[in-house]
């Protein structure tokens, strides 16, 4: 399915609105957003800044209240505070500011966003109002990817109607670029920063500043009958963490747990990414409007790091009497033995994301006509490589007498090596990983691998087509809506995996000196306690001809490809409402979506057998319909009072790796002829998987103060009728390969470990926001207020069939946000809190999977202040200044119910930015 003229073309046309041929419905575009009474409401607000008496982050808020009030859905949503300019640096710290939302950091960033207590996968989020290729190995959109600078309006949907596409369980998120024709005037806007992390430089070659900036211009041409945007953003951001990570705790005895091994690194991680935004919009008749929309983003990401990971309990190192203990835990003592293994890694990470379509809209008195047509792709290459060093080969080499001590930040050495010693450290294998390792036809690698090379690559496309009818009515009734939507999606995974062994160690006891050319000094690893460690470049040694590559033919490496894809028709019919109840009216909307999907995926299965390797390429998949109704209903009292029901049945399409047809099967030769027992066993994915089901309410009391301000209560249950679990199902591996000479055994039946559809449970919560002007008590309080809000959730999902409820990933039991400012005369001054409870945490694992872990509670503080000059030459020039992470939060997991044992501690500081933004 790779379009090479279609990438072109929207690269093109994102580059120049002459050229863009890509979709207009930029906030109108995806039908979803025009098809909603409301929501042109409230774009004509955001849009139409004479109507507005005040500027910056208070015009942010009105916006926001006013796309709350005129909804028929519960929406909330953030709003540029003025062309180019959401109210944060990233569009996903800006999300995270909403009631019931809350976001995870990843690499110190804000990247994944949760909605009411559930993980990313059980949201969908659109550009424009249209479904999305990620960036990640699953739907779940990591918002990095989105520059804050080119989206105008974020609208999240917490209730769905017939007519939202590719719609969340939890909820759907919409990031809306400006409509050139509706923003009525021409406007060019520049904006730069400086930022700075307090970090300082951890690894060499590694950044302490950093800079953004960006460009917009909107303008319009014949009598207002064409409309052109176009706008550009750059970022070169760093991030330095110190990162302490312990193995585990095992039982050192009957009672207490001490620390199994430690793999601990200072952490540098430099962010590039461009972004490209484009639009081109006609209106030849009062009717008819078409218009081409494109979004490009080239994504760059360099992580480094180093640090010496200590193989301790769990290792022939041996703890020494004398220990200390407290609370069931050895806080202190010593291990003798210890076999260091210093680590120079790196993490490579590039992505080129295309997006962009075409929007017809025809609209009378009677009638609207919509037609859009679509296309998303994305291409990733994700680098890992690890390289080792140490004292000698395996049991080769010098020991360390290592004290360490617990702390709340996790554990502190003592070493008796002076591990940035050159004459001392050296390439090579201290632990024996891995081995021997055969190679075929090339040098074999002897008494341990020396490093790892991962190399994954990930495609995505997505086209999509969507037409729709309304026939608008007199009455209660206020109009019938009528579409239809096909997408087709195919996205894929290809790991590139090799063993790296030293060209020099032909008798399995050679280390080999660093080379001096390629030594970078020392990186001081003092917040561990272990001082200076050996440096270098591990891509210009691996480049170097240093090491020899042995590709991995393991089965489990042969099993982590996929291709996944999707055939997806979504038909729907939607009657909207408008009629008077006494003093009060009704509007809303009641219809029913069918979805109809046809899925499948190829894959390997691959299994080592004895001294054998054996795959075979199998496709499976599965189609199913699903019907859903829904209801939205906002009863619009007297005295600005709006009590809103939703009513809905929702879904969530399964991860996209858990639909994988890979397996990794065993086959136990000794058993293929034993009457009564399957020599058959395994693990792998399910293409025939169904969605996450639920059935949905929410309510919601709404109160607003003349316009300015409003406080909200609402409440929701979702019954989950339909959950995903990992469980041993039986399993029929009729075609799977055995190895030349084992004969047939005599059964096909056995069990594969997979993902399967299961019972649900319950989910339920409730939420209370609002914003409140201070001049709605006196003038004399003129520019002061807040906003915020306060979430309660409560989970009740089993982890597995007959198990206790446990939490979702993502879910925190309580989140607060709160925002108060000031804003008079072009000064404007803000600081937002945000906290959450404890939650489940996914951290990237080895070879790029998922890693759930107990994560701590979180307070994050972040400020602004800003002065716009009113007059002058200078008139429309702001400057600002930022700080992010005041509280310098660290990112904290711990086993579950043993805060004292921690996994992860990581300290990412605090990051202060400096600029300006000039429009006119």
């Amino acid at each position: 399915m790779r379009t090479d003229f279609v990438r072109a073309t929207l690269l093109a046309g994102a580059a120049s609105p002459l050229l863009l041929i890509a979709g207009a419905a930029q906030a109108q575009t995806a039908a979803q957003t025009a098809a909603q009474p409301a929501e042109p409401q409230a774009a004509a607000a955001d849009t139409d800044a004479e109507e507005l008496v005040v500027t910056g982050y208070r015009r942010s808020l009105q916006v926001a209240l006013t796309n709350k009030l005129n909804s028929d859905r519960i929406v909330e949503s953030v709003s540029a505070e003025d062309i180019g300019r959401l109210p944060d640096n990233s569009i996903a710290d800006a999300i995270a500011r909403l009631p019931g939302l809350t976001t995870q950091r990843l690499n110190g960033r804000s990247q994944v966003i949760s909605i009411r207590g559930f993980a990313p996968d059980f949201s969908s989020t659109l550009l424009n109002g249209r479904e999305q290729v990620t960036n990640g190995d699953n739907r779940s959109v990591e918002f990095d990817q989105y520059p804050a600078e080119v989206i105008n309006q974020v609208l999240v949907y917490k209730t769905p109607d017939a007519s939202l596409i590719a719609q969340g369980l939890s909820g759907t998120v919409d990031l809306q670029t400006i409509r050139p024709l509706s923003y009525g005037k021409q406007v060019i806007s520049v904006g730069a920063r400086y930022e700075y992390t307090d970090n300082g430089r951890l690894n060499a070659g590694s950044k302490q500043f950093g800079w953004r900036g960006s460009a917009l211009y909107v303008d319009q041409f014949a009598d207002g009958k064409v409309g052109v945007l176009l706008g550009i953003s750059h970022i070169d951001s760093p991030t330095q963490t110190e990162r302490f990570n312990a193995w585990g705790y095992p039982n050192a005895n009957a009672s207490n747990t001490v620390i199994g091994g430690s793999k601990s690194y200072v952490d540098s991680v430099r962010l590039q990414r461009t972004g490209v935004t484009g639009a081109l919009e006609f209106k030849p008749s009062e009717d008819l409007t078409i218009a081409f929309d494109g979004y490009y983003s080239k994504f760059k990401e360099d992580q480094i790091l180093r640090g010496i990971e200590l193989p301790l309990f769990w290792s022939a190192a041996q703890l020494q009497p004398g220990f200390q203990t407290a609370n069931g835990l050895i806080t202190g003592g010593t291990f003798n033995g210890v076999k260091g293994v210093v680590r120079n890694d790196l993490n490579k990470k590039e992505a080129d994301l295309y997006s962009g379509g075409i929007n017809l809209k025809w609209e009378n008195d009677d009638w609207q006509v919509i037609g859009d047509a679509s296309y998303s792709g994305i291409d990733r290459s994700e680098l890992v490589l690890e390289t080792y060093a140490g004292t000698g080969r395996n049991a080769l080499g010098a020991t360390d007498n290592l004290g360490f001590t617990m702390t709340d930040r996790g554990a502190t050495f003592r070493p008796t090596l002076n591990y940035g010693d050159y004459s001392l450290i050296r390439l090579t294998s201290p632990q024996g990983w891995g081995g021997d390792v055969a190679n075929p036809g090339g040098q074999p690698i002897r008494n341990g691998q020396d490093g790892y090379y991962n190399d994954r690559q990930v495609s995505d496309e997505l086209y999509a087509f969507r037409a729709q009818v309304e026939r608008k009515l007199d009455g209660p009734i206020s109009g019938i809506q009528v579409g239809v939507n096909y997408t087709n999606r195919e996205k894929s995974l290809t790991p590139d995996e090799f063993f790296l062994g030293l060209r020099a160690n032909t008798d399995g006891l050679t280390s080999v000196t660093i080379p001096t050319e390629a030594r970078l000094g020392t990186t001081n690893l003092g917040f561990l306690g272990l001082g200076p460690m050996v440096s270098y470049d591990p891509l210009a040694m691996l480049n170097s001809g240093v090491y020899n590559r042995v590709r991995n033919p393991n089965a489990d490496v042969n099993t982590k490809g996929w291709t996944v894809r999707e055939k997806v028709f979504t038909g729907w019919v939607m009657a909207k409402i408008n009629a008077d109840v006494g003093d009060a009216k009704l509007t809303g909307n009641i219809g029913v979506q069918v979805v109809n999907v046809d899925q499948d995926s190829t894959a390997l299965v691959s299994s080592n057998i004895g001294n054998a390797i054996v795959s075979t390429l199998r496709t499976d998949g599965a189609k199913y319909t699903d019907v859903l109704p829904s209801a939205n209903l906002s009863l619009r009292l007297p005295d600005d009072v709006v009590v809103r029901l939703g009513v809905a049945r929702q879904l969530a399409r399964p991860r996209m790796d858990d639909m994988r047809a890979a397996i990794n099967y065993n086959f136990n030769p000794a058993l293929g002829q034993t009457p009564g027992v399957t020599p058959w066993g395994g693990g792998g994915g399910n293409p025939q998987l169904r969605p996450w089901r639920a059935n949905a309410i929410d309510l919601s009391v709404e109160k607003y103060f003349d316009g300015k301000g409003y406080v909200a209560l609402a409440g929701f249950y979702k019954d989950l009728k339909s959950y995903i679990y990992e469980v041993a199902q039986p399993f029929n591996f009729a075609g799977f390969p055995l190895p030349q000479g084992v004969p047939e055994p005599l059964t096909r039946q056995g069990f594969v470990t997979q993902w399967v559809n299961g019972n649900g449970g319950q989910l339920y919560g409730a939420e209370l926001s609002g914003q409140l002007p201070f001049s709605s008590f006196t003038p004399a309080l003129d520019g002061f207020g807040i906003n915020g809000s306060v979430a309660w959730t409560k989970s009740k999902v089993a982890p597995a069939p007959g198990a206790n409820p446990d939490d979702l990933p993502g879910y925190s039991r309580w989140v607060t946000n709160l925002t108060g400012y000031y804003e008079q005369g072009g000064f404007s001054a803000r600081a937002s809190m945000r906290t959450r409870s404890s939650f489940q945490g996914e951290l990237r694992g080895f070879g790029g999977g998922n890693q759930r872990r107990r994560a701590d509670g979180e307070l994050i503080l972040d400020t602004q202040i800003s002065y716009e000059i009113q007059g002058g030459a200078l008139k429309g020039l702001t400057l600002l200044a930022q700080a992010q992470n005041l509280t310098n939060e660290p990112f904290v997991t711990f086993n579950p119910g043993r805060p004292q044992e921690i996994i992860d501690y990581q300290d990412y500081g605090r990051r202060f930015l400096i600029g300006f933004n000039w429009r006119y």
